[in-house]
Parts: structure tokens; C-alpha cells; sequence
């Protein structure tokens, strides 16, 4: 996704390991949100990101968390990891699980940041 902003929140992505490609599954996904907008051209890594100027960074896994700490150590205290699979290379119906609790998590941190 590009980076994203709206009352006063900005949201950026990338990945741990990215793939050239986003899978046509999320693509669809995306698609049928109405949210196909926010897809980057090529998937990002957090090597090209800043970390340290972020408040809060996601993680999907907790191995993806200690991708985090290692580049950036000070980053302990705003790293989230919401324990969820990454969906990559998997069947359509298990993806489409995945997708609906990556929607559920935005939804409730969305809450969150707003109270």
C-alpha cells in the first residue's frame, strides 16, 4: 500500500522480505474493498524505511517484530505484532481468512487511535 493519510494519522507499508509482486489474490481483495488505490507499484521493505520517525509499527508475526528490532533497537516500545500469517502462497480461501482479520486489526486500531 502507498502511504496513507487521514485526520491526522499517516499509515505507510512494507515488508520484511518483500516479493517483486503483489499476489492477484490481494490484489482482488483490494479490488473488492475499494482500496486497489493505496497498492504501491513495487512492494516496499522496511530497509528503505526510517523506522526510528515512526510512533507505531505493525508487525504482523513476532518474527517480523525481531526483523524490526534488529534495525532499529529503539523501536521496542512501538512495535505492535498482531499474530497474524502471512498469507503469501497459500490457497485462495485460507488468504481470504487472512485478509478479513488484517481488516478486523486495521478496523480496531483505527478505534483506537480515534479514542
Amino acid at each position: 500500500m502507498r502511504k496513507y493519510a487521514s485526520k491526522g494519522v499517516e499509515a505507510d507499508s512494507a515488508g520484511t522480505s518483500p516479493i517483486n509482486y503483489i499476489s492477484i489474490h490481494a490484489r482482488e481483495f483490494l479490488e473488492r474493498e475499494g482500496a486497489v488505490q493505496f497498492l504501491k507499484k513495487h512492494p516496499e521493505g522496511i530497509d528503505s524505511k526510517w523506522l526510528k520517525d515512526y510512533d507505531l509499527i505493525v508487525a504482523m508475526e513476532l518474527k517480523h517484530s525481531f526483523s524490526v528490532l534488529r534495525r532499529c533497537p529503539e523501536c521496542a516500545g512501538r512495535v505492535e505484532v498482531w499474530n497474524i500469517d502471512d498469507p503469501y502462497d497459500t490457497t485462495l480461501e485460507y488468504e481470504q481468512q487472512i485478509y478479513q482479520q488484517i481488516k478486523r486489526k486495521t478496523k480496531e486500531l483505527a478505534e483506537r487511535l480515534k479514542g
